[in-house]
């Protein structure tokens, strides 16, 4: 079974944004990560980022076609793109939403997600595992 991780805009920066926050891995180890973690449930994972908010519409519009699973970190996003909710609203597979920190424990405008109520479930608050256990709820909810 095919599954998609979307990351939205700065996470291509990890390892070198606020490693701090976000952790010292780059994005290429976590899309590494993600793949091996797939592979150990039966998911073909293909990880993907972008900084622009209409190339994460289409590719969740290409997933709601296919029937695809979304494994979504929408970064910034979260708190105010209407666009990506309805997008995420359209998907028949299950979406999880995935943050790496823990947004309820930061400031408060990132306390908020449009996301999170079109989404199967969230996970949030534990690094890179919050990616591990992202792909192992699609797996179960797709499986």
């Amino acid at each position: 079974m095919r599954a998609l991780v979307l990351n939205g805009p700065n996470l291509g920066r990890l390892g070198s944004r606020e490693p701090e926050i976000y952790g010292s891995a780059s994005h290429d180890e976590l899309a590494n990560r993600c793949a091996q973690w797939g592979e150990e449930l039966g998911l073909q994972v293909e990880v993907r980022q972008s900084d622009d908010e209409a190339e994460l519409i289409s590719w969740l519009h290409a997933a709601a076609d296919s029937q695809t699973p979304v494994l979504l970190n929408p970064a910034a996003f979260t708190h105010y793109s209407y666009a990506l909710r309805d997008a995420c609203a359209a998907l028949r597979a299950p979406l999880v939403e995935v943050h790496l920190s823990n947004p309820a424990a930061r400031e408060e405008f990132r306390r908020t997600s449009v996301i999170s109520g079109v989404a199967s479930g969230t996970i949030a608050g534990f690094g890179l595992d919050s990616y591990r256990l992202g792909l192992l709820a699609l797996a179960a909810m797709a499986g």
